[in-house]
């Protein structure tokens, strides 16, 4: 895991705090020191180092220097973020997703057909998925709630290697639909684009909810 110095964290926060997960912000090292109440060559050291763990990225322009928050550095300060949710107990926030089935191109099934994902998934959400994922496409406020829930603590589902090849971890988080439980999948690593979800379930979830391709559905996490 990617950690860093408090000096560091800090600064790391205040560049986010000023827009720096949303896109590169203009920011002098003048500017920064003074808003941490630090010296303009320490805030300088600061953004080296941060640059240096790739926290975040610089670039120079003619109009002066622009800092982006790097995929890492979000991931870092989520982690935070979840661990002082678990400090002021408010991780008991309900999440809910809607969106429409979408066929998907059977990868999923092959994936669930496995003896070690099934075992481990009956381990941890408590039930053995059948052979096959029910493809949902977000609809787009709750593509931003689904981003939202990178906070919460999510299932780590380790992978393994058999003689033929090496297959990925992935992750996972308990959920329902119609009070049936599930959980979301997380591959590792997946073709689909961020506003499409991958559920399992211990039944073939189209059957029992009579589900058809566009049919919609609502996804309740918490």
């Amino acid at each position: 895991m990617d950690t860093i110095d408090a000096e560091d964290a800090a600064c790391l926060r205040r560049i986010a705090l000023l827009g720096g997960c949303k896109g590169p912000v203009r920011l002098s090292t003048q500017a920064l020191g003074d808003q941490l109440g630090i010296s303009q060559q320490t805030a300088s050291r600061r953004l080296q180092s941060l640059e240096k763990a790739q926290m975040v990225s610089r670039t120079a322009e003619s109009t002066g220097q622009y800092v982006l928050v790097t995929r890492t550095g979000e991931e870092l300060l989520r982690r935070e973020f979840a661990e002082y949710c678990k400090i002021f107990d408010v991780t008991d926030e309900q999440y809910v997703l809607t969106g429409t089935v979408m066929s998907g191109v059977g990868e999923g099934r092959y994936y669930m057909s496995i003896p070690h994902y099934q075992e481990q998934f009956e381990k941890l959400c408590g039930f053995t998925p059948y052979p096959g994922t029910l493809n949902i496409k977000l609809n787009p406020q709750s593509l931003q709630v689904r981003k939202r829930m990178d906070s919460l603590e999510w299932t780590i589902v380790p992978g393994f290697k058999d003689e033929h090849r090496m297959f990925g971890e992935a992750r996972c988080i308990k959920c329902t639909i119609s009070g049936i439980p599930c959980a979301i999948v997380m591959p590792g690593r997946t073709h689909h684009p961020e506003e499409v979800i991958e559920v399992i379930s211990g039944t073939q979830l189209r059957d029992a909810l009579d589900l058809k391709e566009n049919s919609e559905v609502v996804v309740v996490i918490g």
